[in-house]
């Protein structure tokens, strides 16, 4: 095994591969962590029965989240939370309570405790404890662990022109799976998943796509509910599906732990992965996502100009990211004034 780190301004994208194949996949945002896995001292604003939990407060400015929980304090009251969910999917941090140890006083105010791991954080423990860690970056390698030095190597070029294939292919819609198609729909509720074929599917096509279509969904980082159509089986055939996918999922071992829950009536196939950290799809379309593009144009391309003109999304979120102008900065030598244009579209972008 081997781990490859390709730094860009604001993003450090992670790779797991095993003998030249990728195995897992991460983005990394160091000036704006997710927050998954942070333990808080939040407060309690408004319980909401329906929903089975509370809202909460926590130390960031403006920044709220959702604990589950039938038998919370009462409003106002300080718990100690960990966030189980980062915002994604238009909702926002979800948390669990925790119990208190003795020797801790509640204070005054909520805080954050300690932060959760980093995506490379868990790259590196899914991988042996001397995998090699590559790097094409001094100023990355620099800035990692003292207790990662020992690892790292640096190398002319992290990512290959194959590993940027793949790494491109994950963000298309259509994914290819063994002797078949996916093609993969995200919607706020549930993933859509229609597998399609050039000839005519069977029964044995659908089997060999599982191990793939697995894959594709780990390295995607997809979760919540996701719906499977199968290629060219009958309804009344598709329920023998359900033992194949879960030998499947064993087989992958994701450490995630996908279930797979059965068929739908109307002959879907359904599985469920825990939401923890958002997509990766979410994370290059959302408006910090298509902030950091913008730089990493502006550095690869070496575009001119020293104001960035974007619409007000864009440029909070870069403003909010504590890394990406200097990371820019340190690539080209120039410094970066923002300037939001409220009437651009959200693509329209200019430097001057």
């Amino acid at each position: 095994m081997e781990i490859r780190l390709a730094s860009a301004p604001g993003e450090i994208r992670i790779a797991l591969l095993k003998d030249d194949a990728l195995l897992d996949a991460a983005l990394w945002r160091p000036g704006a962590p997710d927050g998954w896995g942070d333990i808080h001292i939040v407060r309690i604003t408004a319980h909401a029965p329906a929903l089975g939990g509370a809202f909460v407060e926590l130390a960031s400015p403006a920044c709220t989240g959702f604990m589950k929980g039938r038998k919370l304090p009462p409003e106002g009251s300080l718990v100690r939370a960990q966030v189980t969910r980062s915002a994604q999917n238009g909702k926002g941090l979800r948390l669990r309570a925790l119990p208190w140890p003795e020797d801790m006083e509640a204070g005054t105010a909520p805080r954050r405790l300690t932060s959760g791991p980093t995506p490379l954080d868990e790259i590196l423990g899914l991988a042996p404890s001397d995998c090699p860690i590559l790097t094409d970056s001094a100023a990355l390698a620099a800035r990692l662990p003292p207790h990662l030095h020992a690892r790292l190597h640096r190398v002319s070029r992290s990512f290959d022109e194959v590993l940027e294939a793949d790494w491109a292919a994950l963000t298309s819609p259509d994914a290819q799976v063994g002797p078949l198609t996916a093609h993969i729909t995200p919607t706020h509720a549930l993933t859509a998943i229609d597998l399609d074929a050039h000839q005519t599917p069977d029964f044995a096509a659908n089997l060999a796509c599982f191990g793939p279509l697995l894959r594709e969904i780990r390295l995607r980082n997809l979760s919540g509910t996701i719906l499977i159509d199968p290629a060219g089986v009958r309804s009344s055939k598709r329920p023998a599906l359900v033992p194949f996918l879960r030998k499947a999922a064993d087989r992958e071992q994701d450490p995630l732990q996908p279930r797979i829950t059965g068929i739908t009536p109307g002959g879907l196939l359904e599985m469920t992965r825990p939401r923890h950290r958002a997509p990766l799809h979410e994370l290059y379309a959302s408006p910090h996502g298509q902030g950091l593009a913008i730089l990493q144009r502006i550095a690869s391309e070496g575009l001119k100009g020293d104001r960035l003109h974007a619409p007000p999304a864009i440029i909070q979120a870069l403003e909010a990211d504590s890394g990406a102008l200097e990371d820019l900065f340190h690539l080209t030598g120039h410094r970066l004034t923002l300037l939001s244009h409220p009437v651009s579209p959200s693509s329209c972008w200019s430097l001057s």
